[in-house]
C-alpha cells in the first residue's frame, strides 16, 4: 500500500473516529467515512497491548498487505481506520484475511 493511501495524521484519523460509524467483530474495528480524495485512503491503528515494537510492526505490515490483496483503492467508496483487537494474535495469515475481507464487504454493504 502506497503511502498516498495512507492516513497518517491524528487530526484525521479524530475526524473519521469521531462520526462513529463503525463495524467490529472480535478481531478487528473499523470506522469508515466517505473518501475525501480521489482514492481510498486507510488508516491502521494497532495497541501496545498488542505486543512490543517489532511485533506491532509485523501486524501493520500483515494488515497493509491484507488490504491491498482485498480491496481495490481506486474503487473502495470510503475511507478506513482498522483497529486491531488482542484476537488477532490467535489467528493466522490466512484466517485473519478472511475476517478482514468479510467485515470490509459488510462497510460497503451499509
Amino acid at each position: 500500500m502506497d503511502k498516498q493511501h495512507r492516513i497518517r495524521k491524528n487530526e484525521e484519523f479524530q475526524q473519521i473516529i469521531k462520526l462513529k460509524k463503525a463495524i467490529s467483530n472480535s478481531t478487528f474495528v473499523i470506522y469508515y467515512d466517505d473518501k475525501k480524495e480521489d482514492d481510498c485512503r486507510v488508516g491502521i491503528s494497532v495497541s501496545k497491548k498488542m505486543g512490543n515494537a517489532v511485533e506491532r510492526n509485523k501486524i501493520k505490515r500483515q494488515l497493509r498487505m491484507m488490504i491491498k490483496e482485498s480491496i481495490d483503492l481506486k474503487t473502495y467508496p470510503f475511507d478506513i481506520i482498522v483497529i486491531t483487537k488482542k484476537h488477532f494474535l490467535e489467528n493466522n495469515y490466512a484466517i485473519n484475511k478472511k475476517i478482514l475481507e468479510k467485515i470490509l464487504k459488510k462497510v460497503t454493504i451499509i
